[in-house]
């Protein structure tokens, strides 16, 4: 099987067609879609309820790093479900391969309530604070670096669908400028921690911005 798909316009088998397919890619989604959902509902259980006997509104307040590691986490995996989501639109085919490296590409999804973990309870330590920020970027820039390997692994073996035109393009413009722009985030963490957190903030809005996730329909 590994090499038919190899040669040429892979489709899953000899005898598939277009709605077998579509129903592989279908079942590829949901997959993903339950390890984005387990991956975001993960990280609220980092915030604990501050314990009684204590007051109450000056332990909320003391939590502002989890709520603001948490704000920054959701939407940038929010940010990435709807990415995967738009890149299906145009990818219209599976193979064997192309199924392995999505589950490679779910690896650093599900890791990420870790490093917000981390820079949640570290990012007040002077002595902590670029570590755990370090490790956050460096997650960050894996998981844009397999949007890449996916998007690219299906450019190549003519898995999306005939229509997509410059949309495909703008698709692979998009993805390579993700790498980058993390990986820029995350080193200046050495410089200043705070600023690279507030950049993987700015970078979770702008993707959110109408027009800037290509999809299938235009």
């Amino acid at each position: 099987m590994g090499r038919c798909e190899d040669a040429g316009r892979p489709q899953l088998t000899a005898g598939s067609t277009p709605t077998e397919a579509a129903k592989e890619t279908s079942r590829l989604e949901t997959f993903a879609d339950g390890v984005f959902a387990i991956a975001i509902t993960l990280l609220v259980l980092e915030i604990h309820v501050p314990e009684g006997g204590e007051d109450l509104g000056a332990a909320i307040l003391a939590q502002w790093p989890s709520f603001a590691a948490y704000i920054i986490s959701f939407l940038t995996i929010g940010v990435m479900w709807v990415s995967h989501h738009q890149m299906f639109t145009i990818i219209r085919r599976t193979t064997p391969t192309f199924l392995f490296l999505n589950v490679l590409f779910l690896l650093p999804v599900a890791f990420v309530p870790y490093p917000t973990a981390l820079v949640a309870q570290h990012i007040l330590d002077p002595e902590g604070r670029t570590t755990a920020v370090l490790i956050y970027g460096a997650v960050s820039v894996v998981i844009a670096l397999m949007f890449n390997v996916l998007w690219w692994y299906a450019y190549r073996r003519g898995l999306i669908g005939a229509t997509a035109g410059g949309v495909g393009l703008r698709a692979s413009l998009g993805f390579m400028t993700g790498p980058f722009a993390y990986l820029a985030g995350t080193l200046i963490a050495l410089v200043n921690p705070f600023i690279s957190m507030a950049i993987f903030f700015v970078l979770a809005i702008y993707w959110m911005l109408p027009g800037r996730i290509p999809s299938g329909s235009g």
